[in-house]
């Protein structure tokens, strides 16, 4: 699914935080990089209809708008960066509460056994009867990741899907998401901090600064030693490995602010 959106803007209260933002997503992963406040998370929620921006947003060139709420969460699942909130549930139960615009009165066995075979392949399944109060950080990020999943849902947006995981984990979830978005077509987009992984598992990447669009292009192209200094204020050395992805070691703070 082509996800469109065209001179996006929006502001809280009086301070603008996209200007202008025109970006395109198709099948395959995207990374929305930039420093804070630079408006990835606001970009995210524009697109998948939570915040309502100027300019205009198309799924497959329909307008955003023309979705029914039901409709449009069939076809976009949108994980957010904050995940404080945690009900009475456990692990199992919230994960099928994914699969909840298919559930009616009761539940099937198909969705018992998706929902159990998802754990199994995010290697949770040994967390299924815990209670999600009981989890730490990096545990309840896998399992809220895993309940975005469960939806099978066309566009799969994640507001810094690996910021409570630690390396391992990080590479494991964004490795299983690679994989999953191309063997279902599935068009990801994914707000980032970490330059290295937007590089290794982005297809593209749209670097974010001020409201603005900076840049965009493959990794490559786009995270470079004199662009990563200009937007991020600090100094690095990239190298190009052998599948042609940038590697980013940062070096310390740019001694001279353009």
């Amino acid at each position: 699914m082509i996800v469109e959106a065209r001179d996006l803007g929006f502001a809280y209260r009086a301070e603008a935080v996209l200007r202008g933002v025109t970006i395109r997503l198709v099948p395959g992963i995207t990374a929305v990089v930039g420093p804070n406040a630079a408006g990835k998370s606001t970009l995210l929620k524009c697109l998948c209809g939570i915040l309502r921006p100027s300019g205009e947003v198309r799924l497959e060139g329909r307008d955003l708008g023309a979705f029914r709420g039901r409709d449009l969460e069939r076809l976009v699942s949108y994980l957010p960066q904050d995940l404080s909130g945690r009900a009475a549930l456990t692990v199992f139960e919230t994960v099928l509460l994914g699969r909840a615009h298919e559930l009616g009165w009761r539940v099937s066995r198909e969705d018992l056994r998706a929902t159990a075979a998802l754990l199994d392949e995010l290697a949770i399944a040994d967390l299924g009867d815990r209670n999600i109060g009981e989890l730490s950080g990096g545990q309840f990020q896998m399992v809220a990741i895993a309940q975005a999943l469960a939806r099978r849902p066309r566009v799969l947006l994640m507001d810094e899907p690996t910021s409570s995981l630690d390396m391992e984990h990080q590479f494991a979830i964004c490795s299983w998401i690679r994989r999953l978005t191309d063997s279902r077509g599935i068009t990801t987009a994914m707000a980032l901090h970490d330059l290295n992984i937007a590089a290794r598992f982005a297809d593209t990447v749209y670097l974010l600064e001020a409201g603005k669009v900076r840049c965009s292009g493959p990794p490559a192209e786009v995270l470079t030693e004199e662009t990563i200094r200009s937007v991020y204020r600090v100094s690095t050395r990239v190298v190009i490995d052998g599948e042609g992805r940038p590697l980013v070691t940062p070096l310390g703070l740019a001694r001279e602010f353009p």
